[in-house]
């Protein structure tokens, strides 16, 4: 393809923060997007699991404009009717009780940990730790990327927060063994589905382990579902397949199909935690965002996306693996529903680029991991074309000899 300039060159006064691919998307509709020449590309990556109705939604577009006519932002000192309205659909979702609204996962994961330390603040730890996991990806504040487990997110950012205890996943014997040694935990942190760190689910029986574990030691389950939740696995919430309910439960992305957003939804244990004074926002709460979270979750039940998610999610999982279970070089394919890894026995990214050229966006995550996150309404045929698309690029890769 021909590349316009690198990002350097054409973006000078934005910080170089990102590996910017050499094109500028600008404008969508559905499952696919167009770039400022008039490329066409196929979406499996929606803005990094955001854009839950794709593009230029017919229902969304409307009502978001409509808000925007009305009321952008007014501020918390008052009620803001869309806070409740949104607050009791999630509420009905989830089992849970109470919500805090915010801007985006790393706030609502922020909000999390500030439960948990005050939670065991108000039993009496003085120096309150939580446990979290190897892997594991919740933000980059300071806060959240020292619970986070990986070392490259550390690098140049030490002296990392005290206060975390880190464990394998799906290793219940490690956290048994924190249960026995360390009366300063009061609570467990992880994701229900590792996004960033592989795409590497906790088991069922895991989790419902770790919830009775919990309940017998008095801690907070949290489970982080900024990715995996708002319908992508085919539930409305990952945790939900293993029949369990957490504590605390931080949510973002998907919730405001592109529009930023985060909450924060909590049940009895912790939803009275933090009182006035203990936290706040600016931003959050915004009529805009409210709107677009009500709006996104009457438009997936009205649609039925996480049955769409579920059925559009076991079609693509079969044809990847009828194209790559016997492909040398092809570790493992992992998921649930839209959120699929395939893992490669080699560092990948390249793949990112190729997939770009051929015309499929996608992402590459933990080195080794094709992380596909398609909006929920995607189709059986665009789940043929991307596997169409993706396949012989892998097989091309993989038939490379490998850098010495």
């Amino acid at each position: 393809m021909n590349a316009p300039a690198a990002a350097a060159d054409v973006m000078p006064h934005v910080m170089p923060t990102y590996g910017r691919l050499p094109i500028a998307l600008s404008h969508g509709q559905g499952a696919e997007v167009w770039d400022t020449t008039g490329r066409r590309y196929l979406d499996g990556l929606s803005g990094i699991a955001v854009n839950t109705l794709g593009h230029n939604h017919p229902k969304l577009v409307p009502a978001l404009q409509k808000q925007v006519s009305e009321m952008i932002h007014c501020c918390n000192y008052y009620q803001v009717p869309l806070q409740e309205e949104l607050a009791k659909m999630l509420v009905e979702r989830s089992g849970l009780t109470n919500v805090f609204f915010c801007n985006s996962g790393l706030e609502a994961n922020e909000a999390a940990l500030k439960i948990a330390r005050k939670y065991g603040h108000d039993k009496g730890i003085a120096r309150a730790e939580v446990v979290v996991y190897e892997k594991a990806f919740h933000g980059r504040s300071i806060a959240t990327l020292s619970a986070t487990g990986n070392p490259k997110v550390h690098a140049g950012f030490e002296p990392l927060v005290e206060g975390f205890v880190r464990v394998p996943l799906n290793d219940i014997a490690a956290l048994e063994e924190v249960a026995r040694t360390n009366p300063n935990v009061t609570a467990v942190f992880l994701e229900v589905i590792q996004g960033e760190g592989g795409i590497n689910p906790a088991r069922s029986d895991y989790l419902q382990a770790v919830r009775a574990l919990c309940d017998k030691q008095g801690w907070l389950l949290m489970l982080d579902e900024v990715q995996c939740g708002i319908g992508r696995t085919g539930k409305w919430f990952a945790h939900q397949w293993a029949g369990i309910l957490p504590d605390v439960m931080p949510l973002a992305k998907g919730l405001g199909s592109g529009v930023p957003i985060g909450a924060v939804v909590c049940g009895p244990k912790a939803a009275h935690v933090l009182k006035p004074g203990n936290h706040g926002t600016t931003f959050g709460g915004n009529p805009l965002a409210m709107r677009a979270g009500v709006e996104t979750l009457k438009i997936m039940d009205a649609d039925q996306l996480m049955a769409n998610a579920a059925h559009v999610g076991e079609h693509l999982m079969a044809a990847l693996h009828r194209e790559f279970d016997k492909l040398p070089g092809v570790v493992e394919i992992r998921g649930q529903g839209l959120m699929i890894g395939i893992e490669l026995d080699r560092p990948c990214g390249v793949i990112l680029n190729r997939a770009l050229d051929a015309g499929l966006l996608l992402s590459v995550t933990a080195d080794k991991v094709v992380r596909l996150l398609p909006p929920l309404i995607f189709t059986t045929a665009q789940a043929d074309e991307l596997v169409g698309i993706l396949a012989p690029i892998v097989r091309q890769f993989l038939s490379e000899p490998q850098p010495a």
